[in-house]
């Protein structure tokens, strides 16, 4: 209600309310004291309901799913009369799979090691092989980082200050890969980053985790409370959406607009923050110099939290740290407790809200996880909104399946490798993208190509040109008739790049500008700035590394083509390409053709391919570039290099 209805009806009933007592009554207001929502109601919301199994539907095509997700999305593409698409090939496979889960191409010998095995767990073996790998914990990482918003630094400098910078951050992002290596149960890799100090101790080897804090925005004139209330909101903007999938910032100035989060909500979660302090913490525990700057803190220092003292916030009334309503005791989200939310009670209530963010019954944590996890690996989230689960996001296209994979994933142990290996595993995963490819998948599953028997009948063949009608029914491929093609990320683009001309480097640690011309690490590894985010980055749509990200953009720029075409990077990446080919092929321009296109696109080239390469090649040299160093910059500037299918 607005503040002026509110003195309206205030002189209309009480016409001797006034002054003070008039204020404190829309204090109360503003601050959801009134108690108008239906809380009841407000849990009915499909988001705030708790999870439910869902038995598994009966489907037609009976010989089609192979994992338990198959049966939903069959069902669901049954019941508007679609059919899913025949398998793709197995060279498309095994691209898809080392990419999504490595972030870097298979090698020619992986696929000519797959395509030469005729056991019906070839591609089993592949995944297994690809998740037990240390670089599908660097791949990991890379999408987890921007919804932590890592960065290495602060928007704002003065002058050459930067005793708010973060030279250490690298060891946050190593405790994240490594956590996804062993597969560290999502509860815990929850509660570790919110309270690892409180969990184990200052000593702990997960102390790292505490980065997911420790690397927040700091501002200037931090001994300021309304410098400090802009940082606390960031603190509970990055919790609610990345865990939630909730826009709780959004009840900083006024109840949520649109979902029951209200006032008191927000502050409630304020005071957990503000309770703590972030600290630069040195291996013997003590607390780094506070004017220590970024080229002299001790190289074993860690960026996270600690307990502060404890103190409810009063409710700043439209945000303003100078109008004071009531206090809020800390606590959790009201919508999504049971009953009245308890007050935390333990220090700063860092280490409550971590169990109430990983506990089973919140019936939101573990839908926005399997979302999140179904969105990077499909191309397109069940929710297209991950952030945002509220009334004010999209509702689930498959909200059967949502609930299902919630359950299940808790059930068991939470474990992010199992969710991710039937997601790789499962028929709706190995289908084609695109028409032509579709029709290609269905004459080879017909004619039992690729040492694999067809999962098809004859009846499927003929209904291709109905089932074309797909791209028309369902152009944005919601119900997954097909697969996405999705571009690679900057991350997975530049790493193919080094890999395949030869110079990718293992190595790990403190991070490297990537404009270094001797950086030949994964981009995960690369400087992430807040001040100035790396020119490379924002070409190829790295996400702000301000705030949450829970998508990125995909853009199509001149300046991305002519990067491609005239960047240092790039030329010096075409000539060591070229002299890998010329290097590890013996014999003539053909065989030499034909390992450059296994090397990029894992196939062979097709005739027109091969025969415009050659009359390419037969010409004399011109310029500063040799014909073959031109051809592989060609070769890695096309849209196949970019793109997986």
């Amino acid at each position: 209600m607005a503040s002026e209805q509110i003195r309206v009806r205030l002189r209309r009933r009480s016409p001797g309310l006034a002054g003070a007592a008039a204020f404190t009554f829309l204090a109360l207001h503003a601050a959801g004291a009134d108690d108008s929502i239906d809380w009841a109601r407000a849990r009915e919301f499909w988001s705030f309901r708790t999870p439910v199994a869902q038995a598994r539907p009966a489907v037609r095509a009976v010989r089609w799913p192979r994992e338990r997700i198959d049966y939903f999305i069959l069902a669901r593409l049954e019941q508007r009369g679609l059919a899913p698409s025949a398998e793709a090939d197995r060279r498309t496979l095994i691209r898809r799979a080392t990419f999504d889960l490595t972030g870097l191409p298979p090698t020619p010998e992986e696929v000519a090691a797959f395509l030469a095995d005729s056991r019906p767990e070839a591609f089993e073996r592949v995944v297994d092989r690809l998740l037990a790998s240390p670089r599908f914990g660097e791949r990991m990482a890379s999408l987890w980082l921007p919804l932590a918003r890592y960065a290495e630094d602060q928007a704002h400098q003065v002058g050459k200050d930067t005793k708010f910078f973060y030279p250490n951050a690298y060891k946050y992002r190593q405790w994240v890969i490594a956590a996804f290596n062993r597969d560290l149960p999502y509860s815990q890799f929850i509660q570790l980053q919110l309270a690892a100090d409180l969990l184990e101790s200052t000593n702990s080897p997960n102390l790292a985790a505490l980065g997911f804090l420790g690397l927040g925005p700091k501002y200037y004139n931090r001994d300021r409370l309304d410098v400090m209330s802009d940082e606390w909101e960031d603190r509970v903007d990055t919790v609610g959406r990345t865990f939630l999938g909730l826009t709780v910032a959004c009840a900083r100035c006024h109840d949520h607009k649109f979902d029951p989060v209200t006032m008191s909500d927000y502050y409630a979660l304020a005071g957990v923050f503000a309770s703590t302090r972030m600290v630069n913490r040195l291996p013997d525990g003590k607390a780094e110099d506070s004017k220590a700057s970024a080229t002299n803190i001790n190289p074993g220092t860690l960026h996270v939290v600690e307990e502060g003292e404890p103190k409810d916030l009063n409710i700043f009334l439209r945000g303003s740290v100078d109008r004071k309503g009531p206090v809020a005791e800390r606590r959790f989200l009201r919508v999504l407790s049971e009953g009245e939310p308890q007050t935390f009670k333990e220090g700063s209530g860092r280490r409550e809200l971590a169990a109430a963010l990983a506990d089973t019954h919140n019936p939101l944590t573990a839908r926005v996880r399997v979302n999140r996890l179904w969105g990077w690996f499909f191309g397109r989230p069940l929710v297209s909104t991950p952030s945002n689960f509220g009334h004010s996001g999209d509702r689930p296209t498959h909200p059967e399946l949502l609930d299902d994979l919630a359950v299940r994933f808790t059930d068991h142990g939470w474990s992010v490798k199992s969710l991710v290996r039937e997601f790789v595993l499962s028929s709706t995963y190995r289908q084609p993208s695109g028409v032509e490819s579709l029709k290609r998948s269905i004459v080879k599953s017909a004619d039992k190509s690729d040492n694999e028997p067809s999962r098809f009948n004859d009846s499927t063949v003929q209904r291709f040109n109905g089932k074309t009608a797909s791209s028309t029914t369902d152009p944005a491929n919601e119900f997954f008739w097909r697969m996405n093609r999705r571009r690679l990320t900057i991350e997975q683009w530049r790493d193919a790049i080094l890999f395949v001309s030869g110079e990718l480097s293992p190595e790990c640690g403190k991070s490297l500008e990537l404009d270094d011309p001797e950086n030949f690490r994964r981009t995960v590894y690369g400087r992430v700035s807040r001040l100035k985010l790396n020119d490379l980055l924002m070409q190829w749509d790295y996400p702000d590394a301000n705030v949450h990200a829970e998508k990125r953009s995909a853009t199509t720029t001149p300046m991305q083509k002519l990067f491609v075409l005239n960047s240092p990077f790039m030329i010096a990446r075409a000539s060591a390409l070229a002299a890998r080919v010329k290097r590890e092929t013996s014999g003539n321009e053909t065989v030499r053709i034909e390992n450059a296109y296994q090397l990029l696109f894992a196939r062979p080239p097709d005739r027109a391919e091969r025969a415009a390469a050659l009359e390419f090649l037969r010409k004399r040299d011109e310029g500063p570039m040799t014909r073959w160093e031109q051809f592989a910059q060609v070769l890695l500037a096309s849209n196949e290099m970019l793109y997986v299918d």
